[in-house]
């Protein structure tokens, strides 16, 4: 099967500029548009519409959602609404695949939140499998989550592969490995990224994405150092070193897809350094013996239709606890405070397993929260 280059490409400015040189040169094969990111708008310009339906018609267009909450405990319109917008993209655009990210959103409004962890119990894995059979449903194709960059404990960072692999095995499901977001858990918990990347079901992976952060210096946690997943640096070189292992060891793997938010590229320098990074990943693909394979790709697909309940699962105590959770990650003013609440919360002596959450990344999670509640818009 082969290998496309892709751009994470959305209706922003910045974005659209940095990548313009690279359309011009033909040099992008496939594009991902995150489809739900147009909430403040109701059309979208002709040329970006013939932008999608080119791309869609060449089986080379998939769909990445950042705000549907798959994990929330409590069923919320904002989710029917999302579902029913995603069908009619899917019956305009012909998505080759739909993903959404490992998680649920704290906020208050529907666009207003981060992607959090949750506890990996047999209540986040029946509602996980609920909203994954919706989403496929109102996709009509191949549907897939994202690994998640920020966890609290080492034991969260060890178990995701296969709680993921939990998720996705009844709607066949597809996995993205964020490059980036491995090396986050890589350097924030001290393991070799190749041992974490074999935790992952990797006949599952389909994508690949190579993105950039930040470090941030821990308040909590005096001389560590965390590694932020927030999309608007350029990627880490390591990276590029790591890519071609990793596609050694995923036999299914369709896309290598470059993500930045448009915020880190105002300068002709970030521009110019966005259009090298995605000019190395082409070479690096088209370069891998396995780029040119062409054999018969998995479905990624239920040979079986899923009949579903009119009403989505819900589950009152996970809704409460995450509502505590979000409470607590928005208003506390340090890590330690927010320690102080948890062991008051619901949440105390739990399967979310507070107590094991490391001081630096709390703090973390406190950060991210914090920002989008004063109106930040990026993914950590």
């Amino acid at each position: 099967m082969a290998i496309y280059p892709a751009l994470a490409c959305n209706l922003d400015m910045h974005i659209l500029q940095a990548g313009l040189p690279l359309f011009a040169s033909e040099q992008v094969a496939a594009l991902e548009w995150s489809f739900d990111s147009l909430y403040a708008q109701t059309e979208l310009p002709d040329w970006f519409d013939e932008l999608l339906l080119t791309y869609g018609q060449a089986n080379r267009l998939v769909g990445h959602g950042v705000f549907f909450s798959i994990f929330a405990g409590r069923w919320r319109p904002e989710q029917q609404t999302w579902l029913n917008q995603l069908a009619d993209r899917a019956n305009r655009y012909r998505f080759d695949h739909v993903t959404e990210h490992f998680g649920f959103m704290t906020g208050a409004s529907f666009h207003a939140g981060a992607p959090m962890s949750v506890p990996l119990n047999t209540t986040t894995l029946r509602i996980g499998q609920d909203r994954l059979h919706r989403i496929q449903q109102a996709a009509g194709c191949a549907v897939g989550l994202e690994n998640l960059a920020l966890a609290y404990s080492l034991d969260d960072v060890k178990r995701q592969g296969d709680f993921l692999h939990q998720l996705l095995a009844p709607v066949d499901g597809l996995l993205i490995m964020d490059l980036h977001n491995l090396y986050c858990q890589s350097h924030n918990f001290g393991v070799d990224w190749r041992e974490l990347l074999a935790l992952y079901p990797l006949d599952r992976i389909r994508e690949i994405h190579l993105s950039g952060g930040s470090w941030e210096d821990s308040i909590s946690e005096p001389g560590r150092i965390i590694r932020r997943d927030t999309h608007d640096e350029a990627v880490p070189g390591l990276l590029f070193d790591w890519l071609p292992v990793a596609i050694d060891q995923c036999p299914n793997l369709k896309y290598v897809v470059l993500e930045q938010l448009g915020r880190g590229l105002v300068t002709d320098a970030a521009r110019l350094q966005y259009q090298a990074d995605f000019t190395r990943i082409a070479n690096s693909v088209a370069a891998h013996p396995k780029a040119s394979v062409q054999g018969p790709a998995p479905a990624f697909r239920p040979e079986t239709p899923v009949e579903l309940p009119a009403q989505p699962l819900e589950d009152e105590t996970l809704a409460w606890q995450q509502q505590h959770l979000t409470t607590i990650l928005e208003t506390a003013g340090s890590a330690h405070e927010a320690r102080q609440q948890l062991a008051a919360s619901p949440l105390a002596h739990s399967d979310w397993g507070t107590e094991r959450w490391q001081p630096a990344m709390l703090e973390t999670a406190l950060r991210i929260a914090q920002k989008w509640t004063n109106g930040f818009s990026g993914l950590q």
